[in-house]
């Protein structure tokens, strides 16, 4: 089913509200992105992480009744923004973790903790954007992790408050020796069309490709891979939304099957594009209001989210879960 879509003018989603299975514990501060860990042994056990974006910030785990995991939150954290999640990073010949990177947008840096035991792998956190003069440009908001096909190297592709186009997104790779782990700078790219900025920040693994919301025009294209070149691929869905292009989450599936959603924020809704071709095919409303970030797994979780998991920020300091088909009104 293809729903129509809605006047820019208007304000408000008209869609149908599709409630949520699941609303979680408030934060203290300002929710603003999510993150689904799915935990191997346990599936029912996965933790969902959520940046709570203030000076007095963290990151806070939930489980999938929307409890607070303290003992598996990071606290006192100074403005965290966005959140990514990234499995079987190579400490060593022998271990390998899956790993939480953040944003530490005060601070300029950006956070590495192993997942679930929650341990900083980052001697207290990564510089970024050093070359630049002006603090304003320092100041660290998106995040997404890209572990590459071709060796297994995981990269950070961080975006900031403010910066020019062609070069507004450096992308970092870790390295682990025996001094520990280190984030080296491999390439800037992500044109910038100015005015608002770039926050939301996803990649496809699988796919190779990295999406990002140049807010006041459209979801734009890129190859994750550093090697591939910086040539923008694809500019796409700018006149479906209300004014700020937000959060982005990718749905995958075989055979390169699968849905981009991304979240309409002042409208309301969520609007979902094709993976494979980007050919917008339906929105959504979802409840939440203001949503930033959003996240999605298609593994199975447990009775209550048999289909896997969509997690939505919502504006009244907690996130909102859906069963996947749900969320994206699968039939």
């Amino acid at each position: 089913m293809v729903l129509a879509i809605v006047s820019c003018k208007e304000q408000g989603s008209k869609l149908p509200a599709i409630a949520p299975d699941v609303i979680t514990e408030k934060t203290p501060n300002d929710t603003d992105d999510p993150a689904i860990w799915i935990n191997p042994e346990d599936a029912s056990k996965s933790i969902v992480f959520g940046t709570d974006k203030e000076t007095n910030g963290g990151i806070y785990a939930f489980d999938l009744n929307g409890k607070i995991i303290e003992e598996k939150s990071i606290k006192n954290i100074q403005r965290p923004n966005n959140v990514d999640l990234e499995y079987g990073f190579q400490l060593n010949d022998s271990v390998s973790v899956d790993v939480i990177a953040f944003t530490e947008r005060e601070k300029q840096q950006i956070r590495l903790f192993s997942v679930p035991d929650m341990k900083p792998l980052d001697g207290g956190g990564f510089p970024v954007f050093e070359d630049e003069s002006d603090i304003e440009q320092r100041l660290a908001m998106g995040i997404s992790l890209y572990k590459s096909p071709k060796d297994s190297s995981v990269y950070a592709i961080v975006g900031r408050k403010i910066g020019p186009s062609g070069s507004y997104l450096y992308q970092y790779k870790f390295k682990s020796d025996s001094t520990g782990v280190s984030a080296n700078l491999v390439r800037k790219f992500g044109s910038f069309t100015g005015g608002k900025e770039i926050e939301a920040i996803a990649v496809d693994n699988e796919m190779g490709y990295v999406y990002y919301s140049d807010e006041g025009e459209c979801v734009k294209k890129y190859h994750a891979e550093p090697s591939m070149g910086n040539e923008e691929l694809a500019c796409f869905g700018g006149e479906l939304f209300l004014d700020d292009i937000e959060g982005i989450a990718i749905a995958t599936y075989p055979n390169g099957e699968g849905y981009i959603v991304v979240s309409d924020q002042q409208r309301g809704q969520f609007n979902i594009f094709s993976r494979k071709d980007n050919r917008f095919i339906k929105a959504v409303n979802l409840s939440t209001t203001e949503t930033d970030g959003c996240d999605a797994v298609t593994v199975p979780l447990s009775d209550r989210f048999p289909n896997g998991l969509f997690v939505a920020m919502n504006d009244e300091k907690d996130f909102y879960f859906y069963d996947l088909n749900k969320a994206l009104d699968l039939k």
